[in-house]
């Protein structure tokens, strides 16, 4: 018991070292099909060193540098940037095969280590490595239409499924669009959300349902219904745009009766 007391006390007085000081100048990386290279800027705002490891991933998360395989290469993949300066990071596509009649996602990995602390501050500062993720999307050569005019043309419908509602999201494009949230409101002026979802990115040619939450009994009464969703553009940007919903939801079909033994 004394021990534990002695744990948690020393852990209450340990501050913990958790901003991160580099940053990468943008929130996705367009690698146009055909292109050399694309290059990624990442800028130290801070007051000290920082020794930055990059690397590449395919969609898993707790992947590793040293347990993937991407066809690209990144140079540098570990430097360091001095305060107040900055790095740039070339991506270089290295032609293994990749779909040519749609994009292709994968992520970029930044993980900024914090240099080591001494003197007074090394007995009571907890410090970690800071890791952040964006997109990189490879985007052929020929692709029909474009990026933005995929993302206004999803097509919706609502499901209700018991006290379940949910979005259906249609993406035929050869583009994946990724949008920050989304809400369904009566196709009225100023009014109000009846249910809301989080964001999300529908690949492409692919349909994609996302739960609604904060619904409003009013969702059920029917009348001409709006979905407004935001979608993140090629720079980052946040777009709103409106589309129209079916008058009536589609119900789920109803389960099977379990069959007697």
């Amino acid at each position: 018991m004394i021990a534990l007391r002695a744990l948690l006390l020393t852990l209450t007085l340990l501050a913990v070292s958790a901003h991160g000081s580099v940053i990468i100048v943008g929130t996705r990386v367009i690698y146009p099909g055909g292109s050399r290279d694309v290059s990624v800027r990442l800028l130290n705002r801070g007051d000290r060193p920082a020794l930055v490891q990059a690397w590449l991933d395919k969609g898993d998360s707790k992947s590793t540098p040293d347990s993937i395989s991407v066809p690209f290469a990144l140079n540098p993949s570990l430097t360091r940037i001095d305060p107040e300066r900055g790095q740039v990071l070339r991506l270089t596509y290295t032609g293994e095969p990749l779909p040519q009649d749609k994009e292709s996602v994968f992520w970029l990995n930044v993980l900024e280590v914090p240099p080591k602390a001494t003197g007074e501050e090394a007995s009571h500062v907890l410090q970690f490595a800071l890791r952040t993720r964006i997109k990189l999307f490879y985007r052929p050569k020929g692709l029909k239409d474009k990026a933005s005019d995929a993302a206004r043309a999803l097509q919706w419908r609502l499901v209700r499924s018991g006290g379940t509602w949910t979005a259906e999201g249609r993406n035929a494009s050869p583009y994946f669009v990724s949008f920050a949230g989304l809400s369904v409101r009566p196709d009225a002026k100023d009014a109000d959300a009846l249910a809301t979802a989080p964001g999300g990115m529908i690949e492409p040619g692919a349909t994609q349902t996302f739960e609604l939450a904060n619904v409003k009994p009013a969702l059920a009464a029917g009348g001409p219904l709006l979905l407004r969703y935001t979608f993140i553009d090629d720079y980052g940007a946040f777009v709103d745009n409106d589309t129209p919903l079916p008058e009536s939801a589609t119900p789920a079909p109803a389960a099977a009766p379990p069959q007697g033994k």
